[in-house]
């Protein structure tokens, strides 16, 4: 099957070695998502605008996969502030509320910057 990698752009995909997304056949895997466009993180202190930039790059990844919102089975969402879920399913549930697809939201210790207070991923099957 042929492999389509998914650029961001970001400096980091050389230095760590990863893509924006990866398609194989008719799965798109999302990796981690910050708020950060053009190397500036967007929402500083606001989980929700935070969450609301991840999922906007995120559907712009898996856009340019050839898929859409609608192909989302999984999401996967890191927190630093599990206390702020409901800021975090807010924005989540504004973007997938009709699509339902399975998630998780973890509280983890930290993320690479003290100020990024989430990260999502996706998983995408394209029927």
């Amino acid at each position: 099957m042929k492999r389509q990698h998914i650029s961001s752009g970001s400096k980091w995909e050389e230095i760590v070695g990863y893509s924006r997304a990866v398609r194989i056949g008719n799965c798109i895997e999302v990796s981690g998502t910050t708020a950060i466009r053009e190397g500036e993180l967007q929402g500083k202190g606001d989980v929700y605008t935070q969450s609301k930039v991840c999922l906007e790059i995120i559907t712009e990844a898996i856009n340019k996969a050839g898929g859409t919102l609608n192909d989302v089975t999984r999401t996967r969402i890191y927190v630093t502030d599990i206390s702020k879920w409901e800021l975090v399913g807010k924005a989540h549930g504004e973007v997938f509320g009709l699509i339902k697809p399975a998630t998780t939201m973890i509280q983890v210790s930290a993320l690479i910057d003290p100020e990024i207070l989430v990260e999502i991923e996706a998983t995408a099957v394209i029927s």
